[in-house]
């Protein structure tokens, strides 16, 4: 993707920003529609309420039209607005007893993502290996499946810490690269990928439980 471009179907930025200027309607319209969903679940991670994170939202494009003609395209439009959104929901959040600011929140404790009981030990012929790989997933087949297997994914990343559940609904959910999050939290790109890290196993140890116990 283009630094400054999109891959969500809408113009450049340059193109974008323009129209917003000139006051177009239509194109702020467009990129509430684009946008906004992400920028909701992303706020859910420091707000208290859904209501919360709405409100966060809506503060976020109504600072985005006031603030377009500072715009200086050092980032792209996309993590301009995250920025602003990020900026307004840790205010909030800290008003609602929800969480403090993400660079002040502590690192995670840098513990096993695995239980390491489950690996063979240094006396082992193949240590480190798995004592047993884990079972298969079993298939989906159904639409009532899909929508139990996403109800439990979206509680497993509800569950997270707030760090590593912004970061894995920016990165696995909305689908922003990794420069991407790392701009918009401001945080290092070691830091981003051991968050992510972090969050992907905690959320696979909570699908192997629930398939598991369908067996």
């Amino acid at each position: 993707m283009d630094a400054k471009g999109s891959d969500d179907g809408l113009p450049r930025d340059e193109v974008i920003v323009d129209r917003l200027k000139a006051g177009d309607e239509a194109m702020f319209a467009r990129l509430l529609d684009t946008w906004s969903r992400g920028l909701l679940r992303a706020a859910r991670g420091y707000v208290s309420t859904h209501e919360s994170a709405e409100d966060v939202v809506q503060e976020t494009w109504l600072a985005v039209l006031r603030g377009v003609d500072r715009f200086e395209g050092r980032a792209s439009l996309r993590t301009w607005v995250y920025r602003i959104m990020v900026n307004i929901a840790k205010t909030r959040g800290v008003k609602d007893s929800r969480t403090v600011p993400f660079a002040d929140l502590a690192p995670d404790d840098g513990g096993p993502t695995v239980d390491p009981a489950r690996f063979r030990g240094p006396g082992d012929p193949y240590p480190g290996h798995w004592k047993q790989a884990p079972a298969g997933w079993p298939s989906t087949d159904t639409e009532i499946e899909r929508r139990e297997v996403r109800s439990r994914i979206d509680h497993a990343v509800s569950d997270l810490p707030p760090r590593q559940r912004i970061v894995i609904t920016l990165r696995d959910i909305e689908g922003y690269s990794s420069e991407e999050v790392c701009a918009i939290l401001e945080i290092s790109a070691a830091n981003q990928r051991v968050l992510l890290h972090r969050a992907r196993a905690a959320v696979r140890g909570r699908l192997e439980e629930y398939f598991s116990a369908q067996l």
